[in-house]
């Protein structure tokens, strides 16, 4: 990387605590808030491409009106903050795409996790990118291109809440909203240096669907802070009577400030069994075993320990491609869909039957085995990805079973969660050295410093602990101090390809 030259590109968004502190004391307005936020997406557009669509007369608009209330003294948790949203959740009169292809009718009302956020007072600035139906862990497609890794152009930021990733990581909105089917904040999280919370089943309503893929989706929140990701959580938390999973109500953010205590941690490096191989990647096991080594020195016992997840996968796939049949279902352009989603779709209306009755009666079982980890540990420290983040390209022309084989071989830790229910938090884990692409033609530029991440699990209902511990952890490891560089090297392919400026 070259050394960083002067920043033109708009200032970096404040965090949301801050952003809330500072419009509740008149240090500054809603409008002047969405105007730099504005600025910032427009002028990073054109080469990080995080949003899919950007709602710039509307937020002015409900700026002014949060302006409003503030100033006659009204007070709600996120009133006039810009934040973001990922585009599989209906803001009333905008589209829902969800990474398709096609001209899509603007939705009459807002989803549930939306109509909170209103509630709270945020302002939603736009709808972020995401792969064909949340797919894969990549944000790329023919509906709208590449979405950048703010860390690294070349590199992909992640998916399937790519757009809501990268846009935070980036500095463009104090955070974001994504949804985590098999993994889908927890490895953008991971692959842009951010806090990821993929919550308790039911915490955030999926409505206005009763629940989302056969009730493995969930919605969660993205930030640069602990406190910032469970202040959205807590924000966006809530039931829509339709709701199928209605856990009991928490407070997330009152848990930041809380010693955890001291826990017994089991540290997990063992993928869970797929039909496909995968290897931990020597660099991100390096990363893990240093907070591993961090959490003993904050007086933690850590011990390895495997959660006894058998053949979990079974379970997985009848719900997951069922629950992609549904949304193909009410596709209204099916026939511009990837192959690879229509031939899912086609195994899921294959499955649809006895075996996906087989995989969610299988829940409960599933829940006392992995379960019995949690009468020895208070929570599992596992990899969130097996390796760092692939470059851009790497999967998106690939078939269905290469397209598995590669997500597999990448993303193994994250899904077994989204089957149990349980909660899960991203925390950074520090940043590796990359390694240069076919494309590059080995001429030695690398892949750039990549972040990586590691999870820490917990048992249903575990968001608070989880919460508390992540928060000792960033204050030891203070990640939220560092940004992505502002400039790529000139040299390099994306600096050549970019149409604008790379943050």
């Amino acid at each position: 990387m070259t050394p960083e030259r002067a920043d033109t590109t708009p200032e970096r968004a404040e965090g949301l605590a801050r952003c809330v502190r500072a419009l509740a004391d008149g240090e500054v307005t809603s409008r002047e808030l969405v105007e730099r936020t504005l600025a910032r997406i427009e002028a990073t557009q054109p080469s990080l491409n995080a949003f899919r669509l950007v709602r710039a007369e509307a937020a002015l608009a409900e700026a002014e009106a949060a302006d409003r209330e503030l100033a006659a003294g009204v007070r709600r948790p996120l009133l006039g903050v810009p934040v973001a949203v990922k585009d599989d959740m209906d803001v009333a009169g905008e589209p829902t795409a969800f990474g398709c292809r096609g001209e899509f009718p603007p939705r009459a009302e807002d989803s549930e996790a939306v109509r909170r956020l209103r509630a709270a007072g945020a302002v939603i600035v736009g709808k972020t990118n995401t792969c064909e139906l949340g797919q894969w862990p990549f944000t790329e497609g023919p509906a709208f291109g590449a979405t950048r890794n703010p860390w690294h152009p070349d590199h992909t930021p992640g998916g399937s809440s790519g757009g809501s990733a990268a846009a935070v990581a980036a500095g463009l909105v104090p955070a974001a909203l994504g949804s985590d089917g098999a993994g889908s904040v927890r490895i953008p999280a991971s692959w842009t240096h951010l806090v990821g919370i993929k919550p308790q089943r039911g915490r955030i309503s999926t409505w206005p669907r009763p629940e989302s893929f056969q009730g493995i989706t969930v919605n969660g929140t993205l930030a640069r802070t602990v406190a910032d990701a469970a202040l959205l959580l807590d924000a966006a938390s809530g039931n829509h009577e339709g709701d199928r999973h209605r856990p009991p109500a928490t407070g997330v953010l009152e848990a930041v400030g809380r010693d955890p205590g001291r826990l017994r941690i089991a540290l997990s490096l063992k993928p869970p069994f797929t039909a496909l191989p995968a290897r931990l990647d020597p660099r991100v096991r390096a990363r893990v075993l240093a907070l591993a080594e961090r959490l003993a020195a904050l007086g933690h016992v850590v011990e390895e320990a495997e959660p006894r997840y058998g053949r979990i996968g079974l379970t997985f796939v009848p719900r997951a491609t069922a629950g992609l049949a549904e949304w193909v279902r009410d596709a209204p352009f099916p026939d511009l869909l990837d192959r690879r989603t229509r031939d899912a779709a086609r195994l899921g209306r294959l499955l649809g039957g006895a075996p996906l009755r087989l995989a969610r009666a299988a829940e409960a079982r599933l829940h006392r085995r992995v379960g019995a980890l949690f009468d020895v540990y208070d929570v599992l420290l596992a990899p969130t990805t097996a390796a760092p983040p692939p470059h851009i390209g790497s999967m998106v022309d690939l078939n269905g079973f290469g397209t598995d084989r590669a997500m597999i071989a990448a993303c193994p830790y994250a899904w077994p969660w989204n089957v149990l229910g349980w909660p899960g938090v991203n925390v950074p884990a520090g940043f590796v050295e990359g390694r240069t692409s076919p494309a590059e033609g080995g001429r030695g530029l690398g892949g750039g410093r990549l972040p990586v991440g590691a999870q820490l699990l917990g048992p249903a209902h575990s968001e608070p602990l989880l919460v508390s511990l992540a928060a000792q952890l960033e204050a030891d490891r203070r990640w939220h101090e560092q940004w992505p560089p502002v400039e790529t090297d000139a040299d390099s392919p994306a600096a050549h390809r970019s149409s604008g400026r790379t943050l």
